[in-house]
């Protein structure tokens, strides 16, 4: 899908849990845009796609994890130069499967009081700083089933 410059292309990211707090983030090639910054793992939404729906099969792609897509967390809106995009970050919970890289150089397991010290991709640098904040000194229990 084509936007045009002054659209905004929805990109969805996935706030991926470890059972000891810790959170996935994953480091973006270096032919890619934003080279080499960390980001939360996520895409582009396609057309006719759910946030949900989207952001489960973005990860499935890109990293060969099941993930069950739980609450939103956070809504940025930022403009780089080459587009202006509104990032949805979203909790969700592993399931299964077996880690693999397609889309980026690096991923690891990072305690949240450490994100911080990571060279992030700048519009996922506010949600970071709301992770911080809200969750000081204690485990998200985001998954109430």
């Amino acid at each position: 899908m084509n936007y045009s410059s002054d659209q905004i292309v929805p990109v969805l990211a996935a706030i991926i849990l470890n059972h000891d707090g810790s959170v996935l983030l994953a480091q973006r090639r270096a032919d890619k845009t934003n080279p080499l910054k960390w980001e939360f793992p996520g895409g582009k939404l396609k057309t006719r796609e759910s946030p949900e729906f989207c952001l489960a099969r973005e990860i499935e792609e890109e990293l060969g994890l099941k993930i069950v897509v739980r609450q939103l967390f956070s809504a940025v809106n930022y403009s780089y130069p080459h587009e202006n995009i509104l990032l949805l970050a979203y909790f969700a919970e592993l399931i299964s499967g077996s880690l693999r890289l397609s889309d980026h150089k690096e991923v690891r397991w990072v305690p949240l009081e450490k994100l911080v010290s990571y060279e992030l991709s700048p519009a996922d640098i506010p949600i970071v700083e709301r992770l911080v904040e809200n969750f000081k000194g204690s485990y998200p229990s985001t998954f109430s089933r």
